[in-house]
This record gives structure tokens, C-alpha cells and sequence, in this order.
């Protein structure tokens, strides 16, 4: 089985503490699920003490992968769970090297069979705690977006193409649990997801799988040239779920515990795998 947590918000839809909860809940069911964070980011200024805390072990994590190797008492390295993370930084009235608005990406760091490289935005000064504390002396360094679309295909393309099929692999044996970034529809490539649950604040909607798929495919205009960034809401826009349920507002204590959370959410994921389990 393979299911996928989306996000209808980029921000702060709540996917990770229903995935957390969706991932408490197949423990208690006796299926632990194999759980995976294709792509993830830190922002220096906002989510600075993680990235210390990260940073200090010479490495780039987040605490999303974290709550849910945790939920799942998963022993899996974050860089095997979650191949590529970035670190960005405020960039106020300003336009990124790769578009982004308020803000630009420094270092991301991609997982290869040979463990991990990592790719500096050569426009931007990098913080002096960041080059002594991560292993960045021999990182690629990228100028401009055609620079970091070479880095995209060499390095993180591939990643993103060896996870899928370690999720393929462990849907096929037992449960595969994607959660998806900021809001984008389809995390890997050539992976087909059993149910997809899209979480805005406040719900949650329940999608069968193969049409989600389709629907994906037709938002890019070309099933066989589409792109990975599709957004949630372009997909949702032609679909009609096949379930949709409220989520009350948790309190901290409540989000902090895994079980509390699949309490929480019961009817939710009950009904995203009994959509799975239709298959």
C-alpha cells in the first residue's frame, strides 16, 4: 500500500502532523509503515534553532522527517528518508536566484549512493557558522537558474528517482507513507499511490489514487513531459473527493503526540484507507 499526504496550502496546511497521526495509526493497526519526505527546507531566520541544531552535526535535516521516524520508531537516517534538503534565507523585497520571492535558497543538500553532496548558491554570501560547520569545501557552486538546472538533473533528479523505488518497494511489501512539499501534487515520478489525502487547515480530502494520478497528468498538458511541480489546487480543481472530513484545531500537547493526533483523526484515516484498500 502506498499513500500520499498533500498539501492544498504551501505553508502551513498541517500535512506533517496528519502524516505523523497517519503513521501512529497503521503502527496501532500492526502495519509500521516505511515513511518518506522526497524534498524538504529550513529557513535560517524562522527556523533557526533547528538548523543550528542540525548544523552542529555537520549535516541538513528537518524536524518534519524527524516526528515521523519518530511516530514510527524508524532507526532510517533522515538523508535516506528525506534525499534532498534545502536551507534558505530571507531575502525581504527581493527576488531569489532561482525566482523565489522574499527570500533565496543557500546550500541544498542532496543524498547520492555515495553520501551526500551539496550545492551553494554562488550569488549570495554563505554565513561563516554554515562554512564551519557544514562539509561544504568541495560543493557544487550554482550562478544562475540554467547552473542550478544542470545541478537539478545530475543530482537531484536522481535522488528523487532512487527514493521512488524504495517507496515502490516498500508499498509492495508493506506500507508506503509519502508526505509531499508545500503544495505540490506528485512528489517522485512513476510512483502509483493507492489513496491521496490533501490537507488544508481545518480538513481533509480523500482522493483515489489512480485519478489523482491522471488528473496530474492532465495538468501538465503531456503525461509524458510533465514537470514534478504541479500544484494541489490544479488537480483538486478536477476532481471530486471521495470523502471529505473536518480536523479540529490540536493543541500543542495534542501535536506533540503522535497518538493523540491519530485519536484526533480517526474518521479521516479510516477513510483514507478504506479508499486504499478498495484498490
Amino acid at each position: 500500500m502506498k499513500l500520499l499526504v498533500a498539501g492544498g496550502d504551501p505553508v502551513d496546511a498541517g500535512k506533517t502532523t496528519f502524516a505523523v497521526g497517519l503513521a501512529a495509526r497503521l503502527r496501532a493497526d500492526g502495519s509500521r509503515p516505511a515513511v518518506f519526505k522526497p524534498r524538504a527546507g529550513n529557513d535560517r531566520w524562522f527556523d533557526h534553532d533547528d538548523v543550528r541544531r542540525a548544523a552542529g552535526e555537520g549535516r541538513l535535516y528537518g524536524k518534519d522527517i524527524d516526528r515521523l521516524l519518530r511516530a514510527v520508531e524508524d532507526d532510517a537516517t533522515h538523508e535516506r528518508r528525506n534525499p534532498i534538503h534545502r536551507l534558505w534565507r530571507p531575502t525581504p523585497g527581493e527576488t531569489g536566484l532561482l525566482g523565489e520571492s522574499g527570500r533565496t535558497f543557500l546550500v541544498d543538500r542532496v543524498r547520492t549512493p555515495d553520501g551526500d553532496e551539496w550545492v551553494v548558491n554562488g550569488t549570495t554570501e554563505i554565513p561563516d557558522a554554515l562554512r564551519d560547520d557544514l562539509p561544504l569545501a568541495g560543493a557544487s557552486r550554482v550562478d544562475s537558474v540554467r547552473a542550478f538546472n544542470d545541478a537539478m538533473r545530475e543530482r537531484h533528479l536522481p535522488a528523487l528517482d532512487r527514493l521512488a523505488g524504495d517507496v515502490r518497494e516498500a508499498g509492495e511489501s508493506g506500507v508506503a507513507l509519502v508526505e509531499s512539499y508545500g503544495d505540490v501534487a506528485m512528489p517522485l515520478r512513476d510512483v502509483g499511490f493507492d489513496a491521496v489525502a490533501v490537507v488544508d487547515p481545518g480538513r481533509c480530502r480523500v482522493y483515489d489514487g489512480d485519478r489523482w494520478a491522471l488528473a496530474r497528468e492532465t495538468a501538465t498538458g503531456d503525461r509524458d513531459e510533465g514537470t514534478l511541480e504541479v500544484h494541489v489546487d490544479r488537480v483538486t480543481g478536477m476532481l471530486d473527493p471521495l470523502a471529505t472530513h473536518g480536523l479540529r484545531p490540536l493543541t500543542g500537547e495534542e501535536r506533540d503526540d503522535p497518538d493523540a493526533v491519530a485519536s484526533a483523526y480517526h474518521g479521516a484515516y479510516s477513510e483514507l484507507l478504506a479508499a486504499a484498500r478498495r484498490r
